[in-house]
C-alpha cells in the first residue's frame, strides 16, 4: 500500500512535477551573469551572504557547469513544500545560470523508496541522483552505492573538480546524520524537520485552568517534563475540561489506522522517547532506537535475547503508552485515522496537546483565519520539546528529526552525477538557504539558524526558531548506522504495533513479533553475504537476563529491567521561563 506521507503540508496533489525546457548550451558567460544577478536581486533575499558575496558563489557554479553546459539530468525527491520549492523554482534558476536542465520529480515517499531499492538492487539507473531521507545512512554505505565509495571520497577525488569552495559543510546543522561510523560523509542534508511537543499555549495560561490542575494534581499546568506529566495533563483536558468556549476538548492527538504511516509513527524515534536503547548522539550506542544492538559496526540483533531493546521493558512501555492514550484521552475516530487525516486536526481548534508533533506541519498552522491564530498573525499554540518517558535516561536521544539528503549513487554516468552534485549543492548553497528556510520553515545552516531574518519571523513560528536555536536541538535525530536495510526493516513495524491498538494481542506479543520479525531480515542478510564484513552478525540467543547483567556491567542501559513504578511524579516547566533559559550563554 503507497501512502503519500505528509502530502497535508505540502498543499499540492501532483504525484510528480517536472521541469521546463533544455537550456540553451550557446548561452554565453555574460548571459549567465546576467541571469545569476537577476536571480539574486529578485529571488535570493534575504541571505547570510552579501549580495556581492552571493555573485562570486554563483560566478564559481557558472564555471565549474561548463564542461556540463546543455546536458539535462533527472532526479526526485518526496513531496514537500520545500521539494516543490527546489523543483519549481531552483531548477529554472539553476539552468540559466549554469546551462544544465534539471527534471525535478517529486513522488510519495513510499514509492520513492521503492524505487531506490530497485535501482540499488539491479544496479541500472533510475534517476542520476536522488533526495533519499538520512534514515538510509546504515544502508548506503553497507550495500556500497554511494559514488567513488562516500561524497568525503568523491569531494577528494574525481569530483573535486565540482565541489564548491562555499559548501562550508560545517555550517550544517544535520551533518552528523549523513555521516557513517567511518568518519565520512555518504549524504548531504537538504531540508530538516523535527518531531516536537506541540500545545495550546492560550489555554495553558488561563488563570482557572491553572488553578484547576494545580488544585488535582499538586504541581503547574505547563510544558510536560515526562511522560507522567503529559498523561495528567491528557486526562485533565479530557475528563476535567472537557468544554472550552463551548467546544468539546481533548488532551491528545494522535492516530492508529492499520497502515504503513503507523510505522513511521514509532520507527520516528518514539521508542526512545519511552528511554529504550543507549545512551549516545547521533544514536545510543551500542543499542539503538530501534533497539537494534550494534558491535565493531556489525548489527547483532534487536530482540532481548540477543542483547538487542525492540521488546525490553521499555519498548512495551513505549507502546502500552501509546495505545493506551489513544484510546483514552484523543477524539474517538483517531484510532481510525492514518498519518494524513490526523495531521490536520490540532488544527481544528479543539486539542489541548500532541505528544508528537511534526514541525514541517507548522506552514499549515499559521495560516490566516485558522482557529488557532490569534488576528495579529502569532499562533495561539507553541511547540516545545518533547516530554520523556520513565526509562529516558540523561544522555539518550529525546526525538526525531527527518533529514532528506542529496544521495549521489554510483550506478549513473560520472558525468551525469557530477552534474546532479553542482545541483545539490546549489540547493543547499548559502546563496538561497536563507530564502528556502523562510518560505518552507527547512533549516540546514547554522548561519541560517542564527540569522536576523529568523529572528524577525521567529514571533509567527510558534517556538520552532527558539528551538533550533537551543541547546535541546541535539538531542532529536534521524535513524541511525545501526539499521542495516531500512526499507525492508521500516515495513515489519506497523504490522505489528498495529495488532497491539486493534486489541488481538498484547503490547509485549506485539513487540516480541517485531523483533522476531527483524532479527530475520538480519539473518537473511548475514547469509546471503551481500553486506560483507560491514553486514549484520547476529548475536547467538541468551536469557534476557544474561543482557541486564552485561548492559549494566558495561556501563550501558540497554536492555533495562522492568521498573517497579513507571509512572514516577509529573513534572513541568514554565513555557516562557523555558524559553528563557535557552538565551544565549545559558546553554
Amino acid at each position: 500500500m503507497t501512502i503519500k506521507r505528509r502530502d497535508v503540508i505540502k498543499g499540492a496533489g501532483a504525484a510528480a512535477v517536472g521541469t521546463g525546457v533544455l537550456i540553451n548550451s550557446r548561452t554565453s558567460h555574460a548571459q549567465k551573469v546576467d541571469a545569476a544577478k537577476k536571480w539574486v536581486d529578485s529571488e535570493f533575499q534575504p541571505s547570510t551572504l552579501s549580495k556581492d558575496q552571493q555573485m562570486a558563489e554563483m560566478e564559481w557554479f557558472i564555471n565549474a557547469a561548463k564542461p556540463f553546459a546543455g546536458m539535462k539530468v533527472n532526479c526526485v525527491s518526496e513531496i514537500l513544500n520545500i521539494h516543490e520549492y527546489e523543483s519549481k523554482t531552483l531548477t529554472r534558476a539553476f539552468g540559466e545560470i549554469t546551462g544544465i536542465t534539471v527534471n525535478h520529480d517529486l513522488m510519495d515517499e513510499g514509492l520513492l523508496v521503492d524505487k531506490i531499492e530497485v535501482e540499488m538492487q539491479s544496479g541500472h539507473p533510475i534517476y542520476d541522483f536522488w533526495m533519499n531521507d538520512s534514515d538510509f545512512i546504515g544502508t548506503h554505505p553497507r550495500y556500497k552505492d554511494i559514488i567513488d565509495g562516500s561524497l568525503t571520497d568523491f569531494m577528494a577525488g574525481d569530483g573535486k573538480d565540482v565541489t564548491s569552495p562555499t559548501l562550508d559543510l560545517k555550517d550544517f546543522i544535520g551533518l552528523s546524520f549523513g555521516e557513517f561510523t567511518d568518519g565520512k560523509l555518504y549524504q548531504l542534508p537538504d531540508q530538516q524537520f523535527a518531531n516536537l511537543y506541540w500545545f495550546r499555549y492560550d489555554w495553558f495560561k488561563r488563570p482557572e485552568l491553572k488553578a484547576q490542575f494545580k488544585q488535582k494534581y499538586g504541581y503547574e499546568l505547563g510544558v510536560p517534563k515526562n511522560w507522567s506529566a503529559y498523561e495528567d495533563i491528557a486526562a485533565f483536558f479530557t475528563n476535567d475540561v472537557k468544554t472550552i468556549d463551548g467546544v468539546r476538548v481533548y488532551g491528545h492527538m494522535d492516530y492508529g489506522k492499520k497502515d504503513p504511516s503507523l510505522g513511521w509513527r514509532f520507527t520516528d524515534a518514539w521508542l526512545s522517547m519511552a528511554g529504550a536503547g543507549d545512551r549516545g548522539l547521533p544514536n545510543g550506542r551500542p543499542v539503538d532506537e530501534w533497539g537494534i544492538r550494534m558491535e565493531d559496526g556489525r548489527p547483532r540483533g534487536s530482540s532481548i535475547t540477543r542483547g538487542g531493546d525492540a521488546n525490553g521493558p521499555a519498548a512495551v512501555y513505549a507502546l502500552t503508552k501509546f495505545v493506551d492514550w489513544l484510546k483514552k484521552y484523543a477524539p474517538p475516530e483517531a484510532a481510525g485515522m492514518d498519518f494524513l487525516e490526523a495531521g490536520p486536526v490540532p488544527g481544528q481548534g479543539h486539542i489541548a496537546q500532541q505528544i508528537f508533533w511534526y514541525t514541517t506541519f507548522s506552514e499549515s498552522m499559521t495560516k490566516p483565519g485558522s482557529m488557532v491564530m490569534n488576528p495579529d498573525g502569532t499562533p495561539k499554540w507553541r511547540m516545545a520539546p518533547s516530554p520523556h518517558g520513565a526509562y529516558w535516561k540523561e544522555g539518550q536521544k529525546l526525538g526525531y528529526q527527518d533529514c532528506g539528503c542529496w544521495t549521489m549513487l554510483k550506478y549513473a554516468k560520472p558525468e551525469r552525477v557530477k552534474a546532479g552534485w553542482l545541483y545539490a549543492q546549489f540547493c543547499t548553497s548559502k546563496t538561497v538557504t536563507l530564502k528556502k528556510a523562510v518560505f518552507t520553515q527547512h533549516l540546514i545552516r547554522e548561519s541560517d539558524v542564527m540569522s536576523q531574518a529568523l529572528t524577525d519571523l521567529a514571533p509567527r513560528l510558534g517556538g520552532l526558531v527558539e528551538f533550533y536555536r537551543s541547546p535541546a536541538r541535539k538531542n532529536w535525530t534521524p535513524t541511525g548506522v545501526n539499521v542495516p536495510d531500512y526499507g525492508k526493516m521500516a515495513q515489519v513495524w506497523w504490522q505489528n504495533v498495529s495488532n497491539a491498538i486493534a486489541g488481538s494481542v498484547t503490547p509485549q506479543q506485539a513487540m516480541d513479533g517485531l523483533a522476531r520479525d527483524q532479527d530475520a531480515i538480519m539473518t537473511r542478510i548475514q547469509r546471503s553475504g551481500v553486506q560483507g564484513d560491514l553486514g549484520p552478525l547476529m548475536n547467538p540467543i541468551r536469557t534476557p537476563d544474561y543482557w541486564y547483567k552485561k548492559s549494566q556491567q558495561d556501563g550501558n542501559l540497554a536492555p533495562q529491567r522492568k521498573l517497579a513504578n513507571e509512572k514516577p511524579p509529573g513534572e513541568t516547566v514554565d513555557y516562557d521561563e523555558l524559553i528563557k533559559s535557552w538565551a544565549p550563554g545559558k546553554s
